[in-house]
């Protein structure tokens, strides 16, 4: 009896979800036909992106193994679609080795979600854009510090320990607030002052959470500033250099160490797989991710335009809106697997959790037209709940 393929693209936060739920809707006990079931991704790892700020900081490790995730009934393959054949229902891989392969696939879900904005090198600074980013972030102002410990003169000491976060979206903010904590307790260690230490937050806008309500965003700031960091309003950073920043107002201003976190973008690599995207870069879909054009192909995540139908709004791209569109799309799947009507999109309700330093956070939920509220801790353990549940952590 032929067996039936099905295949996801990515193991990020939408792609494992995904997996997941097509297992567990597919009723495969249930079926005549074996079923295998496929997770192609280029690492061996699930990387946990949203707390990419950890190893900034931190050893914690944030990369989880594919084989932890799924220890049976998952064939893990570790490679790079580089092209797919509509009309053969085939993907043309390559490997870790640089080997090239072919497989074939009777259903297929795009889930190869986003990479962070970089600018060039020429802008200076560091992105905190990869794991590898990450570490050098956190090896540039450790060595700023020990360079500050035994530095004579006040003005150069000042610029080496301080510290710019250019963006301030989210990334932004929790970035901010664990180099506020971590930088401060090695500089305490090292003999320094840690009030000597200066994160500056620097925001484009001309104010913070632009998702949600003024009170929402005040809260915020004010939680940042008794956390240590200064918010610099309407600001862009336009380049560093020798140790100066170079902003949109004119000014040129000192700092030992300058952090792009420019926010999200659909991965590129869409482009070159021979899917329909818009303009923007995501993968078109009806509003039941199926995608435009292309039988047995469907897309959620980062790199999908998942509009809700009744609304038109797009979802946004975070991990908390990755896990109920996986969940839905595995009851879409198996609907149209038996010719059922398939259920179309429903947008996530306005919430966020912000995380701010340890055991600091806050939580916004718009619920009956009201907003809630929830800081200091609770909203943390509500952040860190949701960081784990997107990574399948129990």
């Amino acid at each position: 009896m032929e067996t039936l393929t099905y295949i996801v693209i990515g193991a990020g936060y939408a792609g494992i979800h995904a997996m997941k739920e097509l297992r567990k809707n597919l009723n495969i006990g249930k079926r005549s036909q074996p079923i295998r079931f496929v997770l192609i991704d280029k690492n061996s790892y699930h990387l946990r992106k949203v707390i990419l700020f950890k190893p900034a900081v931190t050893d914690e490790n944030i990369c989880i193994p594919l084989n932890q995730l799924f220890p049976e009934g998952v064939e893990l393959l570790q490679a790079t679609v580089t092209e797919i054949k509509k009309a053969e229902k085939q993907l043309l891989l390559r490997n870790a080795n640089g080997d090239e392969q072919a497989i074939s696939y009777d259903v297929l879900v795009v889930a190869i979600g986003s990479i962070i904005r970089r600018l060039g090198e020429e802008k200076g600074g560091l992105p905190l854009a990869t794991l590898e980013d990450a570490m050098n972030i956190r090896k540039a102002w450790r060595a700023n510090l020990q360079q500050a410990a035994i530095e004579a003169n006040p003005v150069e000491r000042e610029r080496l320990m301080t510290i710019a976060v250019a963006g301030a979206g989210i990334s932004g903010i929790e970035t901010a607030a664990e180099l506020a904590h971590y930088v401060r307790t090695d500089a305490k260690q090292l003999g320094l002052n840690p009030n000597e230490v200066h994160i500056r937050l620097f925001n484009a806008h001309e104010r913070l959470f632009l998702d949600g309500p003024g009170k929402v965003a005040s809260k915020l700031e004010q939680m940042l500033t008794d956390n240590g960091v200064a918010v610099v309003h309407g600001s862009r950073v336009l380049s560093e250099a020798a140790g100066r920043l170079r902003l949109s107002s004119g000014e040129e201003v000192p700092a030992g160490l300058c952090i792009w976190t420019l926010g999200l973008m659909p991965n590129p690599a869409l482009r070159q797989l021979g899917l329909p995207t818009t303009e923007d870069g995501f993968v078109k879909i009806d509003a039941s991710y199926r995608v435009k054009a292309a039988s047995g192909i469907y897309s959620i995540g980062d790199c999908a335009k998942v509009i809700d139908p009744d609304t038109g709004r797009s979802d946004g791209m975070t991990c908390k809106e990755a896990i109920p569109q996986a969940v839905r799309l595995g009851k879409v799947i198996a609907a149209d697997l038996e010719g059922k009507p398939a259920p179309l999109h429903t947008g996530y309700m306005d919430s966020f959790s912000i995380g701010l330093g340890p055991e600091k956070g806050l939580t916004w939920v718009h619920k009956w037209g009201i907003d809630f509220m929830i800081t200091g801790k609770m909203g943390y353990r509500i952040k860190q709940l949701t960081w784990n549940l997107a990574s399948s952590i129990k």
